[in-house]
């Protein structure tokens, strides 16, 4: 089973309370709600995508918190989102415990997640344990160096300050981008695997051309 990641992303790189101003105000974040004036049909076209390949879902506490208070109050049959994030199995990161909604299809996994996602991966399962929101535990699952698959929905629209996928320290890699597209309004959405990260290219001079060469 192999691991994706799928966020919602700003310009610049942004991913925190993509929905409303009220999703997730940490940090003093003021900003939330920048996906929604770009949302498109492609968008959700993407969305649906992304889900058609879903086995389990790796969820952050305030992402499995967010999801409750909302997808078990949409019981519409042709919802096909719905459905897979109400009844597939949740694996959530958490200290404490979960409660009763979703009681029977959500595992709380404590310290040694890395570790259970890790096992989890060895599962013989051509669909994927699949990140949505929870971008802390993203990160934390890219600078493992467990991530697989990358997807990202970007819209056109700079924040700022906010929560991030990438941050200064986390490790090189080249990515291979596997597909790419523009939305009517605008929003790239794009998948991408990891790669080896190269820098050993550099520009350089050779009988009056301007040229790239191999150090």
């Amino acid at each position: 089973m192999r691991l994706s990641i799928n966020l919602f992303a700003t310009f610049d790189g942004v991913s925190q309370s993509p929905g409303s101003a009220a999703e997730d105000p940490r940090g003093g974040f003021t900003r939330g709600g920048w996906l929604m004036p770009y949302f498109d049909e492609g968008c959700g076209q993407a969305v649906d995508a992304w889900f058609r390949r879903c086995g389990a879902l790796l969820l952050g506490r305030r992402t499995f918190e967010t999801f409750a208070s909302h997808w078990p109050q949409v019981t519409d049959p042709a919802d096909a989102v719905a459905d897979q994030i109400n009844n597939r199995r949740k694996y959530v990161v958490t200290s404490s415990p979960l409660g009763e909604i979703w009681a029977d299809s959500s595992t709380a996994l404590g310290d040694g997640f890395l570790e259970d996602v890790a096992r989890l991966k060895t599962v013989d399962d051509d669909r994927e344990l699949q990140v949505h929101g929870s971008v802390r535990l993203a990160r934390t699952l890219h600078q493992a160096g467990l991530v697989d698959i990358y997807r990202f929905l970007m819209a056109p629209v700079v924040v700022g300050g906010g929560s991030r996928l990438f941050d200064a320290d986390g490790p090189a890699c080249g990515m291979h981008v596997a597909q790419s597209t523009v939305t009517s309004s605008g929003v790239l959405s794009t998948e991408m695997t990891p790669d080896v990260f190269e820098n050993s290219l550099r520009a350089a001079v050779q009988d009056g051309q301007d040229v790239v060469i191999d150090t």
